[in-house]
Parts: C-alpha cells; sequence; structure tokens
C-alpha cells in the first residue's frame, strides 16, 4: 500500500503532479509488469472524497477525511504483486518511487477458507 502525503501533491503544479505521477507510478506498474510480480494496482482518489464507516450502529460519513495512519500520511494506492517470500516483496515496495513521498506498506493478503 502506497501512503504520501496530500498536500505535498496538492502543492504541485498539475503538469509537475502529471509528470510525477507518470514517472513514478506508471513506470513503477509497468516495471512490476515486465517482472512477471504485478497482479492488480489502482491509485486512489483524495481523502476529501473519502467516506469512512465506524461500528457497526454508525452511517458511513462523508463530513471528515479518511483516518489518517501515520505522520500526517494518507493512502494513495496500492499494487497486489506475487512475490516468493518477504525479501523479495521488500525489494519491489523499495523499487516504488514513492518511497521518496511516503511510505510503502508490505503486507501479505490472509488466506481464506474455501467457498469464502
Amino acid at each position: 500500500m502506497i501512503y504520501d502525503d496530500e498536500k505535498i501533491w496538492a502543492t504541485m503544479a498539475e503538469a509537475g503532479a502529471q509528470e510525477e505521477y507518470s514517472a513514478s507510478t506508471c513506470s513503477s506498474a509497468r516495471t512490476c509488469r515486465k517482472s512477471g510480480h504485478y497482479k492488480s494496482g489502482a491509485p486512489l482518489q483524495p481523502t476529501s472524497k473519502a467516506t469512512s464507516v465506524q461500528g457497526a450502529e454508525r452511517q458511513a460519513t462523508r463530513d471528515r477525511p479518511a483516518l489518517l495512519p501515520r505522520r500526517g500520511e494518507q493512502l494513495g494506492g496500492y499494487y497486489l504483486v506475487e512475490a516468493k517470500d518477504l525479501d523479495e516483496a521488500i525489494g519491489i515496495a523499495a523499487r516504488i518511487p514513492s518511497v521518496r513521498l511516503g511510505t510503502i506498506e508490505v503486507r501479505p493478503v490472509m488466506e481464506t477458507p474455501a467457498g469464502m
């Protein structure tokens, strides 16, 4: 999962943001595809577009941004990759250029029982 500080992206001129996105996200995804690791991925809309749901009795709310994970970073997108082990997954994550602006979280997909 790719965490960035939205404030950094918001202060970039549109051309600069597009260039950074193209250089980082698009290029990184192409490289990951070529290596055979890439399975899926997508950028996310800013937290101002997020809906947070908390607790069974609470309704979805649009009047506040998504929960902030740490240091003012927001989940900006994700890659789903297939790696032989944690070390390979960390190596893939370290090559994602967005790591310069934020944090790349590596987390395994949870195995679920058949039929779920």
